[in-house]
């Protein structure tokens, strides 16, 4: 039986000490491999046409080009290049930012090694990273940031399209809540809440679980004066 492809994983971080440690984390564990480190937002960029990495590890505050800038050439530009935004909680109001640029989620710097790695391998497989234990304390501000950004508003995206189901698990999912903790609260199986959520991305021309919350915040179904379950 043929070894699965490694997940190929590009380091973009303006700390060569932090690169040089996360080169070592992905590259001595099995299923991964680091493909190049960038220092600078330009370079990530530049790296990521060039190798067309799996993941991009992306960091924020990077000299020139930031991350958030590179992320959406990327984003925009490579198809099928995840980026996974790696931030600190007096970053929180270039969550939003990254997101909306195409970023399929986002981590504190201080994530322990091995959910750094797990999140690797759910960016990896298509899914947005959005972990409820961060989710559930960022939504809003990055929410708030939506509102009160000094750039021009986007029309938020027509909700009209979905039955009254989908919109209950858009909420949830904007909420923070994992698919499980979706199927409990809806007393519905797993298998049918992927279903519903696979029905969201196609409606809401949505590229993952993390750009769902996006939408659910720009159609004004959910807003940070609701409590969350």
């Amino acid at each position: 039986m043929n070894e699965p492809e490694p997940i190929r994983v590009l380091l973009a971080d303006d700390q060569e000490l932090l690169r040089g440690s996360l080169r070592l984390l992905v590259d001595s564990t099995p299923g991964l491999v680091a493909v190049g480190e960038a220092g600078t937002g330009a370079r990530a960029v530049e790296l990521a046409r060039a190798e067309r990495p799996d993941v991009v590890l992306m960091d924020v505050r990077m000299p020139g080009m930031d991350g958030i800038e590179a992320t959406r050439r990327i984003c925009a530009e490579l198809c099928g290049v995840k980026v996974l935004i790696l931030t600190t909680f007096d970053l929180d109001e270039y969550v939003y930012a990254g997101l909306r640029a195409g970023a399929s989620g986002f981590l504190l710097k201080n994530t322990p090694p091995a959910d750094l790695l797990a999140a690797i391998r759910v960016i990896a497989a298509g899914e947005g990273l959005l972990a409820p234990s961060v989710t559930r304390r960022l939504i809003a501000q990055f929410a708030h940031f939506a509102r009160t950004a000094a750039d021009r508003p986007r029309p938020g995206p027509s909700l009209d399209g979905l039955t009254g189901r989908e919109r209950e698990v858009l909420t949830l999912v904007a909420r923070g809540l994992s698919n499980l903790e979706i199927a409990a609260h809806l007393h519905v199986s797993t298998a049918t809440v992927k279903t519903h959520i696979g029905h969201l991305l196609a409606k809401l021309g949505a590229r993952d679980r993390a750009q769902l919350v996006i939408a659910a915040y720009e159609g004004g179904l959910v807003s940070t004066s609701r409590p969350h379950p």
